[in-house]
């Protein structure tokens, strides 16, 4: 058996374990860490689009509600008796539907880049946002709830291994070396008999099946939907997580997944330390603002990612 299956099966056992005693944790903590899956799942599949690729795009968002929206309706439809092979069934039928999502974008879009590109995924996310609030069925600006809680610590990890095993076998074998020659030199890469628009479009499709299943996820954790949830800002924060983990690095964006997630929760927690001089209190309060300034002075300082040249599997040069 190859190291990548191995790992991926330890992965999997771990998962396993870990969900054993997921029960007896905070809830508090519980959530972080189904939330720290969730953006470990968003980030490594945008990192496919814009580390590997080199398309820039800002409606992840977008990609990730029609995920959460198809799951959840798929589960409400089907009842009480929705159980875990429903559960699974609308998770993939979520992330299909964002791949198709994907499909639908990365089409039209294929002789664009850089800031042009930019702005017609933007566009899209805000048409997919635009649509749920005035979809009835879908809860239009009300929200959508009554979904079963279906997702756990195994299912959110075991997708979280599934997707970093997928992406990375896929980018580190010789048919993914398409996506990075398309990265580093489209023109060079199309005189060289490589059929770019395959691998942009692949890259968007695949991106999107991946922030589908996390949506999918993400909705049968919190069990209530809204569109604001899913509105520019928060493909900008997926956007953070890739580019200060180092784009093209998997590893390097699933680290800074995790601390993108953990800071301002951190940072809300240091606020209520009565011991902690007052101004630093103070700070505290306001995280959001620090926050900003912290990532502001780390693009500064390391404008390659924090972890720029961590990957799984082969070495970056």
């Amino acid at each position: 058996m190859s190291r990548p299956r191995t790992l991926l099966l330890a992965a999997l056992a771990l998962c396993a374990a870990g969900s054993v005693f997921s029960g007896s944790i905070n809830p508090y903590y519980h959530d972080i860490l189904i939330m720290i899956g969730i953006n470990i799942l968003l980030a490594a599949s945008l990192n496919l689009i814009i580390g590997h690729t080199g398309q820039f795009s800002l409606g992840h968002a977008g990609f990730m509600a029609v995920g959460a929206y198809s799951s959840a309706w798929i589960t409400i439809a089907w009842g009480a008796s929705a159980g875990w092979l429903a559960y699974l069934s609308a998770l993939f039928a979520g992330g299909v539907a964002a791949a198709a999502a994907g499909l639908a974008v990365g089409v039209p879009s294929l002789r664009l880049r850089g800031d042009y590109l930019a702005i017609v995924t933007l566009g899209f996310g805000e048409i997919i946002k635009g649509v749920i609030q005035n979809a009835e069925p879908l809860g239009a600006q009300r929200g959508l709830g009554g979904m079963a809680q279906h997702t756990n610590f195994f299912w959110t990890f075991a997708c979280v291994a599934l997707a970093i095993y997928g992406i990375t076998t896929l980018v580190h074998s010789t048919y993914g070396s398409g996506f990075l020659a398309v990265r580093d030199d489209e023109i060079a890469a199309e005189a060289m008999g490589i059929n770019t628009t395959k691998y942009k479009v692949l890259a968007f499709v695949i991106g999107a099946f991946v922030a589908g299943i996390a949506g999918g996820l993400y909705a049968h954790f919190k069990q209530f939907i809204h569109p604001e949830g899913f509105s520019f800002l928060r493909s900008v924060d997926i956007v953070v997580m890739v580019i200060l983990g180092g784009m093209g690095s998997t590893a390097g964006v699933c680290l800074a997944a995790v601390v993108l997630t953990v800071l301002p929760e951190f940072l809300r927690s240091v606020s209520d330390y009565p011991w902690l001089p007052a101004p630093v209190r103070e700070l505290a309060e306001n995280r959001m603002i620090l926050y900003s300034i912290l990532i502001v002075v780390l693009m500064l300082t390391r404008p390659q990612g924090l972890f720029g040249k961590l990957d799984f599997g082969r070495k970056k040069p």
